[in-house]
């Protein structure tokens, strides 16, 4: 499998096409076109070919992507075919949401342990997945070998957290936190900030909509 660095932009496009594909297969279809491609997953056909280039020859002129190939290939450059554990950390009213979240019925993903530095909350299961005090982070992450983590706690508390992930050997954080973390260079960060995103529809609303007066 190629070790290969592409474009951030083209990697956060995989996993778009992974679940067309997906869908593709289920409802038995052996081959698509860019063309269909991208009226399914809205990404011009130009982009998805100058995308799928950067992984050599995966379709043939004239003919389309061979979508069980395509499929199995992208399965493992986005390591779908192997078991993810992944942790949280703050249990309140998003977290509790993702945890209710099966994210191992789409994918190979699985949220397999949470923290919380409430009492009530620890040492409890809820909605199957062990909760443990954030005392035992390091612990916890360092005997399942968790080093990727979902944080949802408040911005006052976030890089404090973010600290122990780094010291408990985290490589990726998923941050839903308003706060924009420092962490060393190795250490991957996504960050999801729902306020931001709803102000940049409405902003778009407002001034892009073909209505506009």
């Amino acid at each position: 499998m190629t070790t290969k660095k592409i474009p951030r932009a083209t990697a956060r496009r995989l996993p778009i096409y992974y679940r067309y594909l997906t869908i593709l297969l289920n409802a038995k279809k052996e081959r698509v076109s860019s063309t269909e491609l991208s009226e399914a997953v809205q990404v011009d056909s130009a982009t998805i070919r100058r995308d799928f280039s950067h992984f050599g020859e995966l379709g043939k002129r004239g003919y389309g992507y061979d979508v069980a190939s395509l499929l199995k290939f992208f399965k493992g450059i986005l390591h779908q075919d192997s078991l993810v554990s992944v942790a949280l950390v703050g249990v309140g009213s998003l977290g509790s949401a993702l945890l209710n979240f099966n994210f191992h019925q789409d994918t190979n993903l699985r949220i397999s342990a949470a923290f919380d530095t409430k009492p009530e909350l620890a040492n409890k299961i809820k909605s199957g997945i062990p909760v443990y005090p954030a005392t035992d982070i390091k612990k916890q992450l360092q005997e399942q070998q968790i080093d990727i983590v979902i944080l949802t706690v408040p911005g006052e508390h976030a890089q404090e957290v973010a600290d122990q992930l780094v010291e408990a050997g985290v490589r990726g954080i998923l941050n839903f936190s308003p706060v924009r973390l420092s962490v060393p260079k190795e250490v991957q960060v996504q960050n999801i900030d729902l306020t931001n995103e709803l102000q940049t529809l409405i902003y778009f609303i407002k001034n892009y909509s073909d209505n506009k007066k």
